[in-house]
């Protein structure tokens, strides 16, 4: 039985995440589909995080075990005629058994858009967040650096959502504007449910006026999801780069 690692990259505005749902058209579904016929077996695929609904993936790593004979390098091609134009299998690789795709990931990136414009741009309709006001990409930055370090983030994730621990530990959080298109891009060993988005509307807040930058870290220390900035819309969100750091299995993906 082999164990091999995916590669892969979607627009994500068609599908309700990753994870498969009982009722919604999810990319887990989709890709397990494909590749049962390709490979004549049912599959089963872990992926390496969730994605809400809405949500794109740059790159995307996801494992699964098979028996069958097809070449590791023809798995991206054959499984491609099985997709739809919106998810793409860039590669394929032959991984230890201990492999797991989130199991195994050390760290993730993550990458917030917003389209800083009072006129809309069709092009990143369901791919940036359209935000008329302007906003100052200064103190998105000195907003962005409240969150790098080890904390405790339940003030910036879903109510009501389960996990053993909210805290976290964020390597970087980086604003950058290229003419009207702002990127917060924000690199953590795990992130809770709609933390990015969540991280993303409190640096928009500190822009706005409505906190200070300063103000983030005592925020977090409460623990007040209250008092962070609201969590925004998901078509604005990519996952962009992942490390992989696992005994025999080291890489990191995305440009």
């Amino acid at each position: 039985m082999r164990n091999i690692a995916l590669f892969l990259k979607y627009e994500g505005t068609a599908y309700h995440g990753f994870q498969i749902q009982k009722t919604e058209r999810t990319i887990q579904e989709t890709l397990e589909q494909a590749a049962s016929a390709v490979l004549g077996h049912p599959v089963r695929m872990t992926g390496c995080g969730r994605t809400d609904a809405g949500v794109h993936a740059r790159v995307y790593v996801a494992n699964f075990f098979t028996d069958a004979r097809i070449p590791t390098d023809r798995i991206p091609y054959a499984l491609n005629t099985h997709l739809p134009d919106d998810i793409a299998v860039t590669g394929a690789r032959e991984v230890p058994e201990h492999f797991n795709a989130i199991g195994s990931c050390a760290r993730k990136e993550y990458t917030y858009l917003i389209y800083n414009s009072h006129i809309r741009d069709p092009f990143y309709v369901n791919r940036a967040w359209l935000y008329p006001k302007h906003l100052d990409e200064t103190v998105m930055q000195r907003a962005g650096q409240q969150f790098v370090g080890t904390h405790d983030f339940a003030a910036v994730r879903s109510v009501g959502t389960d996990v053993k621990s909210t805290v976290r530990t964020v390597y970087y959080y980086e604003v950058e504007r290229q003419g009207n298109l702002i990127s917060l891009r924000v690199c953590a060993n795990g992130f809770l449910y709609n933390m990015a988005r969540a991280m993303a509307g409190t640096v928009v807040y500190a822009a706005e006026g409505k906190l200070r930058p300063e103000d983030i870290g005592a925020i977090l220390a409460r623990g007040d999801r209250t008092a962070a900035g609201p969590t925004v819309p998901p078509g604005g969100l990519y996952m962009t780069k992942l490390w992989y750091e696992d005994g025999e299995v080291s890489f990191h993906v995305g440009e």
